[in-house]
């Protein structure tokens, strides 16, 4: 079973029929239910912006998804900050909040990263680009 580290833009396009890039992420995550799925806490956060916006219902629903794909939340520990901070030392237009999930694919040693973001696949070998 491979360890796969979800980007908020995966799950945020899986959840939303109305995003661009739903029916990749849809694809991307039917393809890997059964590996070992993980978020970060800081995409946890992230992905819980706009649910908290329209109510408890849209939270539940989300963490209902999260629960019914098995998909754990890992913590931010001191080995992923320094990993994130390192990375953005190294590449000074990376955000802090994309820098953390790299670091956290990394620490964990994941098989695949996916992101629906095409600049990660300069960043890291793990990133698989989920297209539209």
């Amino acid at each position: 079973m491979a360890v796969v580290v979800l980007d908020a833009s995966v799950v945020i396009g899986f959840l939303d029929p109305g995003d661009a890039l739903h029916r990749g992420c849809v694809a991307a995550l039917t393809e890997r239910q059964h590996d070992d799925l993980v978020i970060p806490a800081s995409v946890y956060a992230e992905i819980l912006v706009a649910p908290y916006r329209a109510g408890p219902g849209a939270v539940a629903g989300v963490d209902a998804f999260l629960g019914d794909l098995g998909i754990r939340v890992e913590p931010i520990t001191a080995a992923v900050a320094r990993g994130a901070a390192r990375l953005r030392s190294e590449r000074p237009g990376l955000r802090l909040p994309d820098a953390l999930v790299i670091a956290c694919a990394d620490e964990l040693g994941a098989d695949v990263l996916l992101s629906g973001d095409e600049s990660w696949a300069k960043l890291s070998a793990r990133v698989t680009v989920v297209r539209a």
